[in-house]
């Protein structure tokens, strides 16, 4: 019986450990993506940025300059105010 508890136990921490492990690699820090720069793959990066919102920040930016605060994310269709100061510390210019 005692072989039984010690491996349950082992098995317990184990299963513990890894639970944990995410958890640190969700608190790493992730550095600011630059809106004036990223390609759509990166931007995608962004919560609430899929592919389609990618596309349309590289097309306004091309069409009329760089952003160069989060507000002038609103200039981008789909991307309203809340959005905008939402991603403020997930972004440069």
């Amino acid at each position: 019986m005692k072989g039984t508890t010690r491996s349950a136990l082992a098995a317990a921490l184990l299963a513990l450990l890894l639970g944990i492990a995410p958890l640190g690699a969700m608190a790493q820090d992730v550095a600011p993506i630059n809106v004036n720069t990223a390609d759509a793959e990166l931007l995608t990066e962004l919560p609430g940025v899929g592919p389609a919102r990618a596309a349309a920040i590289i097309e306004e930016r091309e069409a009329n300059g760089p952003f160069e605060n989060a507000e002038d994310l609103t200039r981008v269709s789909g991307i309203g105010e809340a959005t905008a100061a939402s991603l403020e510390d997930q972004i440069t210019f």
